[in-house]
Protein backbone atom coordinates (compact mmCIF):
# COMPACT_ATOMS: atom_id res chain seq x y z
CA UNK A 1 0.00 0.00 0.00
CA UNK A 2 1.34 3.48 -0.31
CA UNK A 3 2.69 5.79 2.00
CA UNK A 4 1.36 8.73 3.31
CA UNK A 5 3.29 11.21 0.90
CA UNK A 6 2.06 14.80 -0.87
CA UNK A 7 3.57 16.12 -3.93
CA UNK A 8 2.90 18.98 -6.01
CA UNK A 9 1.29 18.65 -9.31
CA UNK A 10 2.05 16.88 -12.00
CA UNK A 11 3.91 15.01 -9.59
CA UNK A 12 7.46 13.24 -9.82
CA UNK A 13 7.80 9.08 -10.48
CA UNK A 14 11.13 9.07 -8.53
CA UNK A 15 9.83 10.79 -5.43
CA UNK A 16 6.50 8.29 -5.25
CA UNK A 17 6.52 5.20 -2.58
CA UNK A 18 6.74 3.23 -3.65
CA UNK A 19 7.73 3.36 -6.93
CA UNK A 20 5.06 2.69 -9.41
CA UNK A 21 5.48 -0.86 -11.36
CA UNK A 22 5.61 -0.27 -15.37
CA UNK A 23 6.50 -3.51 -16.15
CA UNK A 24 9.67 -2.50 -16.78
CA UNK A 25 10.80 -5.80 -15.65
CA UNK A 26 8.11 -8.16 -16.08
CA UNK A 27 6.45 -7.10 -19.52
CA UNK A 28 7.66 -9.88 -22.43
CA UNK A 29 6.03 -8.76 -26.17
CA UNK A 30 5.42 -10.94 -28.57
CA UNK A 31 5.12 -8.20 -31.75
CA UNK A 32 1.60 -7.99 -31.58
CA UNK A 33 2.12 -4.85 -33.33
CA UNK A 34 5.02 -4.89 -35.10
CA UNK A 35 5.36 -2.00 -37.75
CA UNK A 36 3.10 -0.12 -36.24
CA UNK A 37 3.37 3.66 -34.69
CA UNK A 38 1.40 5.46 -31.76
CA UNK A 39 1.08 8.67 -30.10
CA UNK A 40 0.42 8.28 -26.16
CA UNK A 41 -0.45 11.71 -24.50
CA UNK A 42 0.81 11.21 -20.96
CA UNK A 43 3.06 8.94 -21.94
CA UNK A 44 5.82 9.88 -19.34
CA UNK A 45 4.36 8.34 -16.36
CA UNK A 46 2.19 5.84 -14.68
CA UNK A 47 -0.32 4.14 -17.17
CA UNK A 48 0.79 5.90 -19.99
CA UNK A 49 4.55 4.99 -19.41
CA UNK A 50 3.29 1.44 -18.80
CA UNK A 51 1.76 1.31 -22.33
CA UNK A 52 4.41 3.23 -24.59
CA UNK A 53 6.95 -0.08 -22.95
CA UNK A 54 4.45 -2.43 -24.19
CA UNK A 55 4.10 -0.90 -27.59
CA UNK A 56 7.72 -0.95 -27.91
CA UNK A 57 8.11 -4.81 -26.92
CA UNK A 58 4.93 -5.43 -28.80
CA UNK A 59 7.46 -3.61 -32.21
CA UNK A 60 5.23 -0.32 -32.29
CA UNK A 61 7.69 3.08 -32.17
CA UNK A 62 6.21 5.41 -29.97
CA UNK A 63 5.72 9.20 -29.66
CA UNK A 64 5.08 10.54 -25.81
CA UNK A 65 3.53 13.95 -25.67
CA UNK A 66 3.72 15.38 -22.22
CA UNK A 67 3.29 18.20 -20.11
CA UNK A 68 6.98 19.30 -18.37
CA UNK A 69 8.35 16.34 -16.52
CA UNK A 70 11.54 15.86 -18.64
CA UNK A 71 13.34 13.58 -16.04
CA UNK A 72 9.78 11.21 -16.14
CA UNK A 73 9.61 11.58 -20.43
CA UNK A 74 13.66 10.51 -20.56
CA UNK A 75 13.13 7.59 -18.19
CA UNK A 76 10.48 5.97 -20.75
CA UNK A 77 12.48 6.71 -23.56
CA UNK A 78 15.71 4.71 -22.29
CA UNK A 79 12.70 1.87 -22.20
CA UNK A 80 11.45 2.36 -25.00
CA UNK A 81 14.90 2.48 -27.09
CA UNK A 82 15.65 -0.76 -24.98
CA UNK A 83 13.23 -2.26 -26.32
CA UNK A 84 14.98 -1.36 -29.83
CA UNK A 85 12.05 1.22 -30.95
CA UNK A 86 12.25 4.89 -32.02
CA UNK A 87 10.96 7.28 -29.41
CA UNK A 88 9.88 10.32 -29.97
CA UNK A 89 9.09 13.11 -27.22
CA UNK A 90 7.10 16.17 -27.25
CA UNK A 91 6.08 18.60 -24.93
CA UNK A 92 3.72 20.73 -24.27
CA UNK A 93 0.03 21.79 -23.26
CA UNK A 94 -2.70 19.53 -24.48
CA UNK A 95 -5.14 22.32 -22.97
CA UNK A 96 -4.02 24.19 -26.47
CA UNK A 97 -5.55 22.84 -29.39
CA UNK A 98 -2.92 24.31 -31.63
CA UNK A 99 -0.46 21.70 -29.75
CA UNK A 100 -2.71 18.87 -30.29
CA UNK A 101 -2.50 19.42 -33.61
CA UNK A 102 1.33 19.81 -33.25
CA UNK A 103 1.54 16.53 -31.54
CA UNK A 104 -0.38 14.58 -34.04
CA UNK A 105 1.75 16.68 -37.07
CA UNK A 106 4.75 15.32 -35.44
CA UNK A 107 3.94 12.11 -35.60
CA UNK A 108 3.16 11.76 -39.28
CA UNK A 109 6.16 13.67 -39.96
CA UNK A 110 8.59 11.68 -37.59
CA UNK A 111 6.85 8.27 -38.29
CA UNK A 112 5.07 8.83 -41.81
CA UNK A 113 2.36 6.98 -40.75
CA UNK A 114 -0.38 6.81 -37.37
CA UNK A 115 -1.93 3.41 -36.39
CA UNK A 116 -2.76 4.20 -33.10
CA UNK A 117 -3.93 7.00 -30.77
CA UNK A 118 -3.80 6.87 -26.88
CA UNK A 119 -5.53 9.85 -25.69
CA UNK A 120 -4.39 9.47 -21.81
CA UNK A 121 -3.11 12.35 -20.51
CA UNK A 122 -5.19 13.61 -17.43
CA UNK A 123 -5.39 16.06 -14.53
CA UNK A 124 -7.60 16.12 -11.49
CA UNK A 125 -7.85 17.91 -8.29
CA UNK A 126 -9.57 17.12 -4.95
CA UNK A 127 -12.28 19.76 -4.00
CA UNK A 128 -14.28 19.42 -0.60
CA UNK A 129 -17.45 21.99 -2.01
CA UNK A 130 -18.11 23.01 -5.37
CA UNK A 131 -17.22 26.52 -4.42
CA UNK A 132 -13.91 25.78 -3.92
CA UNK A 133 -13.13 24.70 -7.30
CA UNK A 134 -11.19 27.67 -9.07
CA UNK A 135 -13.16 28.94 -12.63
CA UNK A 136 -9.58 28.52 -14.18
CA UNK A 137 -9.03 24.59 -12.54
CA UNK A 138 -12.58 23.41 -14.34
CA UNK A 139 -11.59 24.81 -17.50
CA UNK A 140 -7.99 23.12 -17.11
CA UNK A 141 -9.63 19.93 -16.57
CA UNK A 142 -12.03 19.93 -19.45
CA UNK A 143 -9.63 21.21 -21.71
CA UNK A 144 -7.20 18.98 -20.37
CA UNK A 145 -9.28 15.62 -20.33
CA UNK A 146 -11.45 15.57 -22.88
CA UNK A 147 -11.36 18.54 -25.19
CA UNK A 148 -7.77 17.02 -25.65
CA UNK A 149 -9.52 13.72 -27.16
CA UNK A 150 -11.49 15.55 -29.47
CA UNK A 151 -8.72 17.78 -30.56
CA UNK A 152 -5.97 14.86 -31.09
CA UNK A 153 -8.93 12.63 -32.78
CA UNK A 154 -10.11 15.52 -35.06
CA UNK A 155 -6.43 15.94 -36.48
CA UNK A 156 -5.45 12.28 -36.51
CA UNK A 157 -7.97 10.70 -38.26
CA UNK A 158 -7.79 12.14 -41.90
CA UNK A 159 -4.61 10.29 -41.53
CA UNK A 160 -5.41 7.34 -40.26
CA UNK A 161 -5.77 3.64 -42.52
CA UNK A 162 -8.39 1.32 -42.02
CA UNK A 163 -7.13 -0.62 -39.39
CA UNK A 164 -6.33 1.97 -37.15
CA UNK A 165 -7.62 2.57 -33.40
CA UNK A 166 -8.03 5.08 -31.07
CA UNK A 167 -8.05 4.04 -27.45
CA UNK A 168 -9.18 6.83 -24.47
CA UNK A 169 -8.30 6.65 -20.78
CA UNK A 170 -11.94 7.16 -19.04
CA UNK A 171 -12.50 6.04 -15.64
CA UNK A 172 -14.65 3.89 -13.27
CA UNK A 173 -15.34 7.12 -11.57
CA UNK A 174 -17.40 7.71 -15.14
CA UNK A 175 -19.71 5.99 -13.40
CA UNK A 176 -19.23 5.77 -9.54
CA UNK A 177 -18.09 9.92 -8.98
CA UNK A 178 -16.75 10.36 -5.54
CA UNK A 179 -18.04 13.77 -5.37
CA UNK A 180 -14.47 15.12 -4.16
CA UNK A 181 -13.29 14.80 -7.84
CA UNK A 182 -16.31 16.99 -9.75
CA UNK A 183 -14.41 17.82 -12.64
CA UNK A 184 -12.63 15.14 -13.17
CA UNK A 185 -15.36 13.01 -13.01
CA UNK A 186 -17.06 14.87 -15.55
CA UNK A 187 -14.46 14.65 -17.97
CA UNK A 188 -14.10 11.20 -17.79
CA UNK A 189 -18.07 10.31 -18.21
CA UNK A 190 -17.33 12.64 -21.15
CA UNK A 191 -14.88 10.74 -22.82
CA UNK A 192 -16.87 7.55 -22.53
CA UNK A 193 -19.43 9.08 -24.36
CA UNK A 194 -17.34 10.18 -26.72
CA UNK A 195 -16.02 6.72 -27.54
CA UNK A 196 -19.26 5.72 -28.09
CA UNK A 197 -20.29 8.67 -30.50
CA UNK A 198 -16.84 8.17 -32.45
CA UNK A 199 -16.76 4.25 -32.70
CA UNK A 200 -20.05 4.60 -34.38
CA UNK A 201 -18.67 7.69 -36.66
CA UNK A 202 -15.93 6.28 -37.70
CA UNK A 203 -16.64 2.51 -38.06
CA UNK A 204 -17.11 2.87 -42.11
CA UNK A 205 -13.80 4.44 -42.09
CA UNK A 206 -12.71 0.78 -40.40
CA UNK A 207 -11.13 2.74 -37.38
CA UNK A 208 -11.69 1.72 -33.87
CA UNK A 209 -12.48 3.64 -31.03
CA UNK A 210 -12.09 2.16 -27.34
CA UNK A 211 -11.55 3.22 -24.07
CA UNK A 212 -9.99 1.62 -20.90
CA UNK A 213 -11.86 2.32 -17.79
CA UNK A 214 -9.40 2.28 -14.89
CA UNK A 215 -9.89 1.96 -11.02
CA UNK A 216 -7.54 3.56 -8.38
CA UNK A 217 -4.22 2.68 -10.24
CA UNK A 218 -0.75 3.93 -8.42
CA UNK A 219 0.70 7.36 -10.47
CA UNK A 220 1.84 10.29 -9.96
CA UNK A 221 -1.56 12.05 -10.09
CA UNK A 222 -2.47 10.76 -6.62
CA UNK A 223 0.31 11.84 -4.09
CA UNK A 224 -0.10 15.15 -6.55
CA UNK A 225 -3.60 15.68 -5.95
CA UNK A 226 -5.15 14.05 -3.25
CA UNK A 227 -4.64 14.44 0.56
CA UNK A 228 -1.58 12.87 2.55
CA UNK A 229 -4.09 10.71 4.60
CA UNK A 230 -6.19 9.97 1.68
CA UNK A 231 -3.13 9.01 -0.61
CA UNK A 232 -2.22 6.57 2.61
CA UNK A 233 -5.22 4.39 1.79
CA UNK A 234 -5.71 5.25 -1.46
CA UNK A 235 -7.31 1.51 -3.17
CA UNK A 236 -8.33 0.05 -0.35
CA UNK A 237 -12.10 0.35 -0.87
CA UNK A 238 -12.14 -2.29 -3.69
CA UNK A 239 -12.47 -5.58 -3.68
CA UNK A 240 -8.76 -6.85 -4.44
CA UNK A 241 -8.08 -4.53 -1.37
CA UNK A 242 -5.04 -2.21 -3.15
CA UNK A 243 -4.54 -0.05 -5.71
CA UNK A 244 -3.19 -1.31 -9.03
CA UNK A 245 -0.15 -0.49 -10.95
CA UNK A 246 0.16 0.79 -13.99
CA UNK A 247 2.00 -2.64 -15.56
CA UNK A 248 -1.49 -4.30 -14.42
CA UNK A 249 -3.29 -2.11 -17.35
CA UNK A 250 -0.94 -2.21 -20.37
CA UNK A 251 -2.44 -5.64 -21.64
CA UNK A 252 -5.71 -4.22 -22.12
CA UNK A 253 -3.92 -1.10 -24.34
CA UNK A 254 -2.20 -3.69 -26.38
CA UNK A 255 -5.02 -6.21 -26.72
CA UNK A 256 -7.19 -3.29 -28.03
CA UNK A 257 -4.00 -1.62 -30.16
CA UNK A 258 -3.80 -4.85 -32.24
CA UNK A 259 -5.20 -6.69 -35.07
CA UNK A 260 -6.34 -9.56 -32.83
CA UNK A 261 -9.17 -6.87 -31.57
CA UNK A 262 -10.49 -6.22 -35.14
CA UNK A 263 -13.95 -6.47 -34.11
CA UNK A 264 -13.91 -4.51 -30.89
CA UNK A 265 -14.80 -1.46 -30.99
CA UNK A 266 -17.14 0.83 -28.64
CA UNK A 267 -16.04 -1.16 -26.23
CA UNK A 268 -15.12 0.08 -22.47
CA UNK A 269 -12.88 -2.29 -20.67
CA UNK A 270 -13.04 -2.30 -16.78
CA UNK A 271 -9.67 -2.78 -14.90
CA UNK A 272 -10.96 -1.82 -11.39
CA UNK A 273 -9.72 -4.31 -8.84
CA UNK A 274 -12.92 -6.37 -8.96
CA UNK A 275 -15.28 -2.61 -9.03
CA UNK A 276 -18.12 -3.06 -11.34
CA UNK A 277 -18.50 0.18 -13.95
CA UNK A 278 -21.90 0.21 -15.90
Amino acid sequence: MPESQQQTPPGSTTEMRPEPDHGEESYRGSGRLAGKTAVITGGDSGIGRAVAIAFAREGADVLVSYLDEHEDAEQTRHWVEEAGRRCVLVPGDLADPAHCRAVIDTALREFERLDILVSNAAFQMTRNAVEDIPDEEWDRTLATNVSAFFHLTKAAVPHLRPGATIIGTTSVNSDAPPPQLLPYNVTKAGIANMVGSLSQLLGPKGIRVNSVAPGPIWTPLIPATMPADQVESFGAEVPLGRPGQPAELAAVYVMLASDEASYVSGARIAVTGGQPIL
